[in-house]
């Protein structure tokens, strides 16, 4: 199936109970002009950790008027923000792996879970060729760490795939990306990358390839085949 007829099946097969997650990334919008296009009634939603671009904010409210899409924002729970920074500073991030995804656990991990929260088929915009940590991405997975379906209809898409579409359709994409940032994310730890660089290469760049995820996706497990034949019927 195509990536929109996969998000059709999704709204018809679960209802309510899918929702899409918007990192506001071209992978992301490209998901979303499509749930635009054939007025799909799936949720999309998207996380403020309290360090995004400016940008993202605007992107966010081009997407509400110019696709007529609502996206949800979750924020964290500022008591743990508070907690976090009061022991170890504002951009703790910088000094330690532990201590970043201590960080993404407090701004990303615990609002997902809420974002999550009654949902059984989570949809994203994870592409297999992203990054060294997303070569296995599957169409359909189960997603142990949070229970739950996780859906990729970009998967096998390619970045040029990607672009592509959005210049056919005119998708409002995050304008960072004209000035050399593939993955955007919060504003201290995302930069731009060279050409021919990795494009995740501008995310956390202090640490190794192999740790570059913020923990929103663990390993997972191929969904069981009775549900990935459902999309060949």
């Amino acid at each position: 199936m195509e990536p929109p007829d996969m998000l059709a099946w999704a709204g018809e097969e679960f209802g309510g109970g899918a929702v899409v997650a918007s990192s506001l990334g071209a992978e992301d919008q490209v998901l979303t002009h499509m749930i635009a296009e054939r007025s799909l009634a799936l949720r999309v939603f998207t996380l403020d950790t309290g360090r995004l671009f400016p940008e993202s904010y605007d992107l966010i409210e081009r997407t509400r008027e110019q696709l007529g899409v609502p996206i949800e924002v979750f924020f964290p729970d500022p008591s743990a923000v508070e907690t976090m920074v009061r022991e170890e500073g504002v951009n703790l991030f910088y000094r330690s792996v532990e201590l970043r995804k201590r960080c993404c656990g407090v701004r990303k991990v615990e609002p997902l879970r809420r974002a999550l929260s009654g949902a059984s088929l989570w949809i994203v915009g994870l592409r297999s060729d992203q990054s060294p940590t997303r070569q296995a991405v599957e169409t359909l997975e189960w997603d142990d760490a949070n229970g739950l379906l996780k859906l990729s209809p970009l998967a096998r898409w390619s970045a040029e795939d990607v672009w592509a579409y959005i210049r056919a359709h005119d998708v409002p994409y995050h304008p960072l990306h004209d000035r050399g940032f593939p993955s955007i994310g919060c504003a201290p730890c995302t930069r731009a990358v060279a050409p021919g660089e990795d494009p995740r290469a501008g995310r956390w760049w202090w640490e190794r390839p192999d740790q570059k995820e913020c923990g929103l996706h663990q390993p997972t497990e191929a969904a069981p085949r009775v549900s990935v034949d459902r999309f060949s019927t």
